[in-house]
């Protein structure tokens, strides 16, 4: 178990104006792939981007140089990417926006290799319009579904979406969207930037990205086919995801997020503090509350999870708020590198 590092891991350059929301997932051996969106034509969402990856042979103190793991294939950009172990094989998922309001879609790679060559493209979400999947969010159930949870509309530029899951029985190969779309109808914006979580009784908790000042939930006891009325959570959150996961060790969910105390008030630009919870009920009753990042103006957001050898590899973006500083202009990635007994009781 490695010290407590925090790393600025993809730092934004003149060629490179946002380099942000990524995921890390541990090799067969041993090493770790680092991959994140690369924004090259701007700092906008809709700018051009590829995915971009380093690799890690020694638990994440340094990296190899970057390079591009998905070329951009959208009109707009490719982006997002998600990683997922499903037996010997490694699966990649990913964003492409087509265009700025009306189509973006997610695909997944498969690789026998570990990465160091994938196969075609298959498209996730099949029916027209603009499906968002945030970094890191693809679900493997203990009996085998892969999960990705999209907020889906038309037309981006109409502000309210609606929540789908899409699943596989097949290892990826092949597709099925849930049949009940989940609506948040007192949310001016809907159903945003959902997440997963199984809870121990095999059934699914879908977190939701809102307006209202809290996060909000529902559940689904069919894996992802139909889902419960949302209701918030006893947690304060502004306009920004969370992201939730399961520790193998102890079982207990762990949550990190953004407890912004202007609550439903608050903007994009309002991302900060970040903050880690623990629940040890599903999700019903969130304590040992952790200040991970905590400077004012600062954001921090759009972050992955994943557990390594007793220590929890933490990646999100960060940017700062400062004068004549446009949307995003200067981010970069950071790694957070920390002992599990940090956030636990």
């Amino acid at each position: 178990m490695l010290d407590h590092v925090t790393l600025t891991v993809c730092p934004y350059s003149e060629t490179s104006p946002r380099q942000s929301e990524g995921d890390l997932i541990e090799l067969s051996d041993g090493s770790l792939l680092l991959g994140w969106t690369c924004f090259t034509g701007g700092h906008e969402d809709f700018s051009a981007a590829h995915i971009a990856a380093r690799r890690s042979v020694d638990g994440g103190l340094t990296w190899s140089d970057a390079f591009v793991l998905q070329a951009n294939r959208g009109g707009a950009n490719t982006m997002s990417v998600s990683f997922l172990r499903y037996h010997s094989e490694l699966l990649m998922f990913f964003l492409i926006k087509d265009d700025s309001y009306t189509s973006c879609h997610c695909y997944v790679r498969r690789s026998g290799d570990d990465g160091r060559t994938w196969g075609e493209p298959i498209k996730v979400s099949a029916q027209p319009g603009y499906h968002v999947v945030n970094n890191a969010r693809v679900l493997l159930t203990a009996y085998g579904r892969i999960l990705v949870p999209a907020a889906w509309n038309q037309d981006e530029r109409s502000g309210h979406a609606l929540g789908l899951c899409f699943y596989s029985d097949d290892g990826g190969m092949s597709w099925q969207q849930g049949r009940q779309p989940v609506e948040l109808a007192a949310s001016r914006t809907g159903v945003q930037e959902p997440g997963l979580v199984e809870l121990r009784d095999g059934s699914l908790m879908m977190i939701i990205r809102s307006d209202l000042g809290y996060i909000y939930q529902c559940q689904s006891k069919d894996g992802g086919d139909s889902w419960s009325s949302p209701e918030p959570m006893p947690l304060v959150s502004g306009v920004s995801p969370a992201t939730v996961k399961r520790l193998p060790e102890t079982g207990q969910l762990l949550m990190i997020w953004n407890p912004t105390v202007f609550g439903r008030f608050a903007g994009w630009r309002d991302r900060w503090p970040l903050c880690s919870a623990v629940s040890d009920d599903d999700g019903r009753t969130w304590h040992h509350i952790r200040y991970l990042e905590q400077t004012p103006g600062i954001c921090h957001a759009y972050t992955s999870m994943t557990v390594i050898d007793h220590s929890l590899y933490l990646t999100y973006y960060e940017w700062q708020d400062l004068p004549g500083r446009r949307n995003f202009e200067g981010t970069s990635l950071k790694l957070n590198i920390i002992p599990l007994s940090h956030v636990l009781p």
